[in-house]
């Protein structure tokens, strides 16, 4: 059963840095893993990813300025310069079968708690 806890979210001003972390357990080396967010009214979306192979992929608004990486048992996302926009309740995910079944089946994903940013 895999079982994912994130962790560094935190309020920061406009331009400033956070690093969130998930700690993964219950998975192994072949899953898609990456994070989504979901500000209050609007819909959770995609904010990057890491394949099985280490191919990473970026929403758009967030090219530039957020980093996933991986190890064995945690995920990261290395956010800097941040606006106000990015906040957000950020999640964790996992998906064995996948990059777009990741991105495009919540409903498939394993699903972290949530951890908070807020930048004004």
């Amino acid at each position: 059963h895999v079982q994912l806890v994130e962790s560094g979210g935190g309020s920061v001003q406009a331009g400033g840095s956070l690093r969130l972390s998930c700690a993964a357990s219950g998975y192994d080396l072949s899953y898609c893993m990456g994070w989504f967010r979901q500000a209050p009214g609007k819909e959770r979306e995609g904010v990057a990813a890491v394949a099985s192979d280490g191919s990473t992929f970026y929403a758009d608004s967030v090219k530039g300025r957020f980093t996933i990486s991986k190890d064995n048992a945690n995920l990261y996302l290395q956010l800097n310069s941040l606006k106000p926009e990015d906040t957000a309740m950020y999640y964790c995910a996992a998906n064995r079968r996948g990059f777009w079944y990741l991105w495009n089946s919540a409903m498939s994903n394993y699903w972290g708690q949530g951890t908070q940013v807020t930048v004004s």
